[in-house]
């Protein structure tokens, strides 16, 4: 064992565990990483405290030549980092030396591994009031509180507040994060129940979870998932799993970190540590930096889980108006009108249909309504489609839409079921307010997603939420929302996957407290349809029926 020099003057012991491993060479060259080097900076170290201010905080770097990954092996749990860096906050009181493995992995997991010790002073106990919140009688368990606003969210590493995205109540409806239980013993197991059927820490269950998608392939594996618009995996299969938990106070700050790649919420890498920034008997209040360096934030409850997602604030049961669509030919002209053209710069999309009221793109035949795309010159572009609209003729306020449908499942294609604001031609867009009950992508078959457009979130909204219909393009499927003036739930086949329904309502972000019209269009390319492959010829979207209750 050799000695190396910490660079604030700490003497750290460093062994070589494992050198690098015979060359192999049975698929090109294999090389393992060499040059490994670790350094630690200990929280608070100096001349006068060369063990650290007494908080426990150890932040580990790794480089190695040729190198793609680094594991940190201590007390037998593994923390896997891509950037090789890791934080450690030793709780044991007093001063001790622990020892650390670390190994670099290149091509083929050929790796290289070193020990390096690091002499720490830790001097907090955690007080009988944060232990008692935590633990409780040993039967406690933790969940992310849906019914709150900014139970999820982000913001810059140095703020206490998500100030850049804070999640509505229940926005997260669809991922696998909600149905998540989290228990801590008295032992410091950490327990992640991740799909939390009951209350039952000791019960292993099967289930979910929501996270960032580079991260989640790099520690805990490629599962060959697609993740969602914004890189994320919505419900990445996991099993239940223990790690172990721990307590410290950096810069007096209460923070609760847990071992390996054990984690809470949303899954983000980075330190696996969680600053407390405010607690309760019953709530906590939390942030964790990402392997990106943000700072993401999360409010957790003891409290009872949150009411069934199939419920609605106000159910509407009366049928005001509908179309089912039974008698062949045009679309009834009492019922719905067309948008005619390109629009301006496609419609504000960049989208790249001419639409027409002619029956070969919207017809009814046999019941169904078929709203048809196609490859043809017309009006300078180069695809023909329909958008059907009931402006002018049917608006109404508060209630209940569903629309039975099945989906075209070709490249480029963007069908939607919406509503705007019926003072749209006064006002303009955005100030009308837009809601979108389903919309779909062709080049991404089966990720279906409603969303809210307003004054504080146009363009690239932010209120919107995917859900996924693995056969929404060979089946028909109930679509719907229900809107009241206390909230905006979106519905697929009487499932509530997204909730809107922010705590101060004004004009700016809910101008749903006035008539809209419905429309039903078939898009092609733009900014969400993306890419039209180039053998394009023809795509359906089909409707059953469309029912308005209130």
């Amino acid at each position: 064992m050799k000695n190396i020099k910490h660079s604030i003057g700490i003497f750290l012991a460093l062994a070589i565990l494992a050198g690098c491993e015979d060359e192999k060479y049975a698929f090109g060259d294999v090389i393992a990483p060499t040059n490994l080097v670790i350094t630690a900076d200990i929280l608070g170290a100096d001349a006068a405290n060369p063990n650290g201010d007494g908080s426990g905080a150890v932040k580990l770097k790794a480089t190695a030549n040729d190198a793609i990954t680094y594991q940190f092996v201590y007390d037998g749990e593994t923390t896997v980092s891509a950037n090789g860096t890791n934080t450690y906050n030793f709780s044991i009181t007093g001063t001790h030396v622990y020892t650390i493995t670390v190994i670099a992995t290149g091509k083929a997991g050929i790796a290289t591994s070193e020990i390096i010790e690091v002499e720490v002073l830790a001097l907090y106990e955690a007080p009988d009031d944060l232990l008692e919140m935590l633990i409780g009688d040993g039967s406690k368990v933790w969940r992310i509180n849906a019914d709150k606003v900014g139970h999820f969210g982000v913001g810059p590493a140095d703020e206490t507040s998500p100030i850049w995205y804070a999640a509505p109540a229940g926005a997260k409806a669809s991922t696998g994060m909600y149905d998540d239980g989290y228990n801590f013993s008295e032992s410091g197991v950490f327990k992640h129940i991740t799909n939390r059927v009951n209350d039952d820490p000791t019960e292993d269950i099967t289930g979910t979870v929501f996270g960032q998608s580079g991260p989640m392939d790099e520690d805990l594996g490629d599962k060959g998932l697609t993740a969602n618009s914004d890189n994320e995996y919505e419900n990445y299969p996991l099993d239940d799993y223990t790690e172990s938990w721990t307590l410290t106070a950096p810069g007096a700050q209460e923070t609760l970190t847990l071992s390996g790649n054990a984690f809470l919420g949303f899954y983000v890498g980075g330190t696996h540590s969680y600053t407390i920034i405010s607690r309760s008997e019953d709530e906590m209040v939390l942030k964790t930096i990402s392997a990106d360096g943000l700072g993401w934030f999360f409010i957790l409850t003891s409290t009872a889980a949150v009411t069934e997602t199939s419920s609605v604030d106000v159910t509407y049961s009366n049928l005001v108006w509908s179309d089912d669509f039974d008698t062949d030919g045009a679309v009834d002209a009492a019922k719905w009108g067309y948008d005619i053209g390109i629009g301006d710069n496609g419609w504000g999309n960049g989208e790249s249909q001419y639409y027409t009221n002619s029956t070969d793109n919207s017809v009814v035949e046999g019941g169904i309504l078929k709203i048809t795309a196609k490859a043809e010159t017309i009006g300078g572009s180069n695809y023909s489609s329909a958008r059907l609209k009931t402006q002018g003729l049917y608006d109404f306020k508060y209630g209940r839409v569903d629309v039975r449908a099945k989906l075209p499942g070709v490249g480029g294609t963007w069908p939607a079921i919406w509503m705007l604001g019926a003072n749209f031609e006064t006002v303009g867009w955005p100030v009308c307010g837009e809601i979108d009950i389903m919309e779909h992508v062709g080049n991404n078959p089966g990720n279906v997603s409603a969303a809210l457009h307003t004054v504080s979130s146009s363009g690239n909204t932010e209120n919107v939420e995917h859900t996924t219909v693995s056969d929404a393009t060979t089946e028909f499927h109930i679509y719907s929302v229900n809107w009241s003036e206390n909230e905006i739930s979106f519905l697929v086949d009487d499932e509530i996957f997204y909730t809107y329904n922010p705590a101060d309502k004004n004009a700016d972000n809910w101008p749903f407290d006035a008539n809209q019209f419905l429309i039903l269009n078939l898009a092609l390319g733009g900014s969400l349809g993306g890419d039209i492959p180039t053998d394009f010829s023809t795509a359906t979207f089909e409707i059953d029926y469309v029912k308005v209750y209130q």
